[in-house]
């Protein structure tokens, strides 16, 4: 059988065959070709066969495919109105939210002082590693996969948005500090608690900036967030 041309050449290191599984079953999508998959989980300190490339075809794919269900989802809405949502979706928070809930930094193939710094947990890595994946979904099985892969993944996150045009506390405490022309909030995960099936997040929002800062939890990363952003612009307004 002809060997596909997206595939590297057999590389050591990395997830074993039972987590690819795993994590296939949470993707929703049995690789054909596994070592795409083991391309897109591995960090180019861990070897030249790393992600970067895959990560670049699925940043385009993830921005078409959440721009088709949006342009789907709300035909009354102005090209504004659909790229802020969109924006809100791709960002690197958003997919460093989705790798989260995926648990996907458990499977991220780095090189040792990459490990034993903890890079995995860096918000940039994930989101990178996400894309690469979903980059990797796409040369396995195709747009209609891919597409597929998103809808499972993001879950509610693409139709939480249909129809609503008021920004999320996220959206709106970005928008304050920009205006104030100060650092952008840092959210921090300070602690996980609970089960894997039933893990609870804590996560502190700091608007250093505006001199404020609050914590929140929740049962995905996105929603501790948003309760933490939402606690700051309580804050912000009681000190109006």
């Amino acid at each position: 059988m002809k060997e596909s041309r997206f595939l590297p050449p057999p590389q050591s290191g990395g997830p074993d065959k039972a987590s690819l599984e795993v994590l296939e079953r949470r993707l929703g999508h049995t690789f054909a070709e596994p070592r795409l998959l083991r391309q897109a989980l591995t960090h180019r300190s861990a070897g030249a066969d790393n992600w970067e490339r895959l990560e670049f075809l699925g940043d385009a794919v993830l921005g078409f495919v959440v721009s088709r269900k949006l342009f789907d989802l709300n035909p009354d809405m102005s090209e504004q109105q659909l790229t802020v949502m969109r924006a809100n979706l791709v960002q690197k928070d958003a997919l460093a939210s989705v790798a989260v809930d995926l648990g996907l930094s458990t499977f991220i193939n780095l090189g040792t002082v990459e490990r034993k710094a903890g890079v995995a947990e860096h918000s940039a890595l994930r989101a990178d590693a996400l894309e690469a994946v979903l980059g990797a979904v796409t040369c396995d099985g195709g747009l209609d996969a891919a597409t597929g892969v998103v809808n499972r993944i993001y879950g509610d996150r693409l139709t939480e948005l249909a129809g609503i045009t008021e920004k999320d506390p996220k959206s709106r405490l970005q928008e304050i500090v920009q205006a104030k022309r100060q650092d952008l909030p840092n959210y921090t995960v300070v602690a996980t608690t609970g089960e894997e099936h039933a893990r609870v997040y804590h996560v502190e929002c700091a608007a250093d900036g505006l001199g404020v800062r609050a914590g929140a939890s929740g049962r995905s990363l996105r929603e501790a967030e948003k309760r933490a952003a939402a606690a700051v612009l309580a804050l912000l307004d009681n000190h109006d």
